[in-house]
């Protein structure tokens, strides 16, 4: 019976994935139908916390996006990368990966992929390169984000096994840089010279190529004081945890969860931005970002509710049929995360659904904590937003999606991406945990 029930899992995760977008979200609700109503197992616990978490800071960036915050972001990472186009390669993952870190989000990216195409295309640089770093850097940064979901969730069932938010941060925050920078310069060498690609040459000799040069952008008044507070917030966040960690024990007894203050705290930063900016709060449900993350919440809901039901009906099954080959072949994690990701689309409802059963049956925190970044596979189909949008950005032509499915510059640099930052996870963990 376990083998039909796992089919129809696999089915409805399947139906999510062709539907598209929040698609999966609504087909995890209906394979939870499925498996309860009529299979009759238990429902499993919907990760109400990770989706509350999700809103409050969407709430919040998307405050800061109406007042102008995400423009005056854009445009400072736009001067960056002009200072130093010739190594844009490089420099590319470095703003999409911290501006995510930043966000909590990998949509923030969807801002800066025109940049780095127009840089890298007035440099003579293949855009391809920089481009697919970029992606894969926004994915993987959302492991290091101190207000994504991914963290929060996972911080909080690792912390009765002793690590703690701020451990789990100061591993995943210097392997997935490190692991970006591997990933780059991988990418560099990836792909023929501009000059050399036949399809930029036949689409030059058509017209089908344009030289924008440096977009003018009109920035708000109210942008940096908008994104002041949110940064603020963000360090409020950190700050907090570390004061009621028990590492710390500066607040032995907290009149508020670290869950519960994130939401507050991105609440009252939202608040602070429309009552100081003076914005139309009525146009923060409008904004791009609020509605990628309300999709994203709907994702969490459905997919990660599905997965819930049916480990939770089947945890002493799956703990003695993968506990000894997790045991003798840690790395096989990592390995799960990675496919189960790439068909999720989604780094915290892969968390969510995965990683509690990891640890109920007998995973050490190293490998789980080593593992993590494999949770941001989202490269590998070229379905996800911010893949299609680079490609997209790109009408030099040199960023496409072959015949295979493949075959795409997006999958050498995000495996080498996640492979370096899992090993280095194993190291550096070793040494911190």
């Amino acid at each position: 019976m376990i083998a039909v029930e796992l089919l129809v899992v696999l089915l409805f995760i399947y139906l999510g994935a062709r539907i598209g977008g929040i698609g999966i979200g609504f087909a995890g609700g209906a394979g939870v139908i499925a498996l309860t109503m009529v299979l009759g197992l238990d429902a499993g616990t919907i990760p109400v916390d990770v989706i509350l978490i999700i809103m409050s800071v969407i709430t919040a960036i998307a405050a800061m996006q109406v007042a102008g915050g995400m423009d005056w972001l854009v445009d400072l990472a736009e001067k960056f990368l002009r200072k130093n186009p010739k190594h844009i390669t490089f420099y590319a993952p470095v703003v999409t990966y911290f501006m995510t870190l930043l966000a909590g989000t990998g949509h923030t990216a969807f801002s800066t992929l025109p940049v780095i195409a127009e840089v890298a295309k007035e440099q003579g640089i293949r855009p391809s390169r920089p481009l697919s770093i970029a992606v894969v850097a926004s994915q993987i940064a959302i492991t290091a984000s101190p207000i994504s979901a991914a963290v929060v969730f996972f911080s909080g069932i690792l912390e009765p096994l002793g690590v703690g938010y701020l451990t789990l941060l100061a591993v995943c925050i210097p392997t997935t840089f490190i692991a970006c920078m591997v990933g780059a310069f991988v990418a560099n060498f990836l792909g023929c010279e501009l000059k050399d690609d036949a399809i930029y040459q036949e689409r030059l000799e058509k017209g089908l190529i344009k030289m924008k040069g440096s977009a003018e952008r009109q920035i708000l008044p109210t942008a940096k004081v908008a994104t002041y507070i949110f940064c603020a917030a963000i360090a409020a966040v950190v700050i907090y945890a570390t004061l009621i960690s028990k590492a710390v024990g500066f607040i032995e007894a907290p009149a508020i969860g670290r869950n519960q203050a994130i939401m507050a705290l991105m609440l009252t930063a939202a608040t602070a931005i429309v009552m100081i900016t003076k914005i139309d709060a009525s146009k923060i449900a409008g904004a791009a970002t609020f509605k990628s993350g309300m999709s994203a919440c709907v994702c969490v809901l459905g997919v990660a509710w599905l997965g819930d039901t049916f480990v939770s009906n089947h945890i002493g099954e799956i703990k003695e049929f993968a506990g000894s080959i997790l045991e003798q072949y840690p790395w096989m994690l990592a390995v799960t995360l990675f496919f189960a990701s790439m068909l999720l689309y989604s780094q915290g409802a892969t968390t969510t659904a995965l990683m509690p059963a990891a640890l109920a049956i007998g995973v050490a925190p190293l490998t789980a904590v080593a593992s993590f970044a494999a949770v941001s596979a989202l490269f590998v189909l070229p379905t996800y937003p911010t893949l299609l949008a680079a490609v997209e950005m790109d009408d030099t032509g040199s960023t496409r999606i072959g015949n295979l499915v493949f075959n795409h510059p997006f999958f050498i640099p995000g495996v080498v991406t996640i492979t370096t930052s899992v090993a280095l996870g194993f190291v550096i963990g070793g040494v911190i945990l």
